[in-house]
């Protein structure tokens, strides 16, 4: 076939149209990855954004359980599924990121892939890759919910489920939501009002999150709990301030910012930290 054969150019066009699938990834270049679709591919993140895990304040239930099902998970032993669900702000996605480097220290072989929600429709593809490594997964989707007439809820089943090929042993799901039925209320009610069954209407969709096997809920700090937390932050990064200067700051940011949160009070202490020339 010459290079001229309009059959040759067709075949390059399609090459270029469909690029050939992912290959294996080398998981020891890595802790953590990102998964991007359209083209396939995993990049190594080099260094996580995270706290320690001893910087998490009034989470300590929650803590405990992720720590405990992420161990046996690294051991190849049953773990579940968990949705981390509550008030914004209060550690949920920080506490899949301590969790992960806590139990990595003795679980070297435990990676952390984080997906986006919009590329849901690919997890099928990714589960395909890692089915075929040695290593122990740890899938996470942070702020995961679905609207009204949004089908990517489907897909993630082949994470919760795994379908007729099963989950595979290697990969646990962590997501997590300000959501608890990762849709909201009002939607579930108003489908089940004007639905001809009410008591199915929403069936598939609530179901979704009764996949996950730990919900952990996170629930708006105390004052205390807010104090102790930026405390621990200006302890962990050598910021000193008088403690009666410390907390009236501190409570006078929160008011105005209306409320309080792990957040709040990581934003307060940067402010803080920039005004006494300590970088972070």
């Amino acid at each position: 076939m010459s290079v001229d054969d309009p059959m040759d150019r067709i075949a390059q066009a399609l090459e270029r149209m469909a690029p050939p699938p992912l290959k294996t990834p080398d998981f020891t270049m890595a802790s953590a990855f990102l998964w991007h679709a359209d083209p396939d591919g995993l990049e190594p993140v080099g260094e996580v954004n995270r706290v320690d895990i001893g910087l998490l304040v009034g989470i300590n239930r929650s803590r405990d359980t992720l720590v405990a099902n992420t161990r046996q998970f690294a051991a190849g032993l049953p773990a579940n599924n968990a949705l981390l669900w509550g008030a914004r702000g209060m550690g949920k996605s920080s506490l899949v990121k301590a969790v992960h480097a806590a139990v990595q220290v003795d679980c070297p072989e435990l990676k952390l892939i984080e997906v986006q929600r919009e590329d849901l429709p690919s997890i099928g593809r990714l589960l395909g890759h890692l089915r075929r490594s040695d290593a122990r997964f740890l899938l996470f989707c942070d702020d995961l919910s679905f609207s009204h007439d949004d089908e990517h809820y489907k897909s993630l089943k082949a994470v919760l489920d795994g379908g007729i090929a099963g989950r595979p042993e290697n990969v646990v799901f962590y997501a997590t939501s300000n959501r608890r039925h990762l849709m909201p209320r009002d939607m579930i009610e108003n489908e089940r009002s004007t639905a001809i069954s009410p008591s199915e209407a929403t069936e598939e969709k609530v179901s979704l999150s009764d996949r996950f096997g730990l919900w952990l809920g996170f629930h708006p700090c105390t004052q205390d709990e807010y104090l102790e937390m930026i405390s621990g932050y200006c302890a962990e990064h050598g910021v000193e301030v008088e403690p009666d200067v410390l907390r009236a700051e501190a409570i006078e940011w929160q008011a105005t910012r209306g409320g309080r949160s792990g957040r709040v009070a990581w934003q307060f202490f940067t402010d803080l930290a920039g005004r006494k020339g300590v970088k972070l």
